[in-house]
């Protein structure tokens, strides 16, 4: 199933480069992007104002997915009470929302310039790294529903299910396969750079475009939504079970509250990330199915808001994150032995 997911990345990179100008007839020389190039591209000059907007919205926007992320993946990596298969799952999250700030966004800023002027080559090998962690971000919420699913659904069993060494397998072959789907997907562009430009200073790349709603998009989110409504159903129904047997023994009773209200709040907090994920997404491919549409901009920026967006709830919702938070920014992490830290 996951190479379906590698095929998202190629739609969101419709979204990327649909600004790319094609120009068949010969602009005038000074406004050529190469202008002893006769099939170079004629740049497209936008209002100054609308540059610096694009530039610093998209610059802030980087800089606060670095910044969140890198503290998601300090204190889960550095915390030994947080080393656990949930947590892990949120990690390699971090991990993809982090690549995007670092290295995704900052490219964008250069797609946003009206001409490209770093060759065919790096024009392909930008793409890379978004079609990987685009890939990754939708492995891992499909990974994390799963995770909810047997911890609810199956929570004598989730112990023995899903293990640590499992997990890290399990998030392992997933980066792999989509680095490796992602190659295969961008072979054709990596065998000829540029095959696919119109003029000189293009920067194009052919995507796949009529499935790619359906098997990205539709499926996943479908299998994502289905668990997450069955985590729902059994979610209230061990609710009531919980308060119809008031007669237990009292100690026994408030153990086993303890873990089932543990588990409802994880499957609770990771359900707003997976459908603050999926608000992000939905309108990009809202997008692909419309004409003539003027909110590229916007479906743009959406899409990287959630990569730090992710953070922010985790703030909100986990006392661990902000407890590790103060830790990191105190320089407390320093300390020998702060690996034992409780911050739960």
């Amino acid at each position: 199933m996951i190479p379906n997911f590698v095929q998202k990345a190629a739609s969101v990179q419709q979204l990327l480069f649909s600004s790319s100008l094609r120009m068949k007839e010969t602009p005038d020389e000074d406004e050529l992007c190469f202008p002893q190039i006769n099939t170079s591209c004629k740049k497209h000059s936008r209002p100054h104002s609308e540059s610096m907007l694009i530039y610093i919205l998209l610059s802030f926007i980087s800089l606060l997915t670095v910044v969140l992320n890198l503290l998601v993946i300090i204190s889960i990596s550095h915390f030994r009470q947080l080393h656990s298969p949930t947590n892990l799952l949120i990690l390699s999250l971090a991990v993809s929302d982090f690549l995007v700030g670092l290295i995704v966004i900052p490219f964008q800023i250069l797609y946003t310039e009206p001409c490209w002027l770093l060759g065919d080559l790096l024009c392909v090998l930008g793409n890379i790294i978004p079609y990987i962690t685009v890939c990754a971000s939708i492995v891992n919420m499909v990974l994390i529903s799963v995770d909810r699913y047997v911890a609810i659904c199956y929570p004598l069993h989730y112990s023995t299910r899903v293990t640590q060494k499992r997990v890290q397998i399990c998030v392992f072959l997933s980066w792999i396969c989509c680095v490796f789907y992602s190659l295969m997907f961008l072979y054709d562009n990596l065998k000829k750079p540029g095959r696919y430009n119109s003029c000189y200073g293009d920067c194009v790349i052919n995507v796949i475009g009529a499935v790619d709603i359906v098997i990205s998009f539709i499926l996943p989110v479908s299998t994502i939504i289905i668990l997450y409504v069955r985590v729902f159903v059994v979610a209230v129904s061990q609710a009531r079970a919980m308060r119809s047997h008031i007669t237990a023994v009292k100690l026994q009773r408030s153990v086993t509250v303890t873990v089932k209200k543990s588990e409802l709040k994880a499957a609770r907090t990771l359900g707003v990330v997976v459908t603050v994920y999926i608000i992000c997404y939905c309108p990009y491919y809202c997008y692909d199915m419309m004409i003539g549409s003027k909110l590229e901009v916007f479906m743009i920026f959406l899409v990287y808001l959630n990569s730090s967006l992710n953070p922010v709830i985790y703030a909100f919702f986990y006392p661990w994150f902000r407890k590790s938070f103060k830790l990191i920014v105190t320089l407390d992490i320093l300390q020998p032995q702060s690996c034992q830290a409780n911050v739960l």
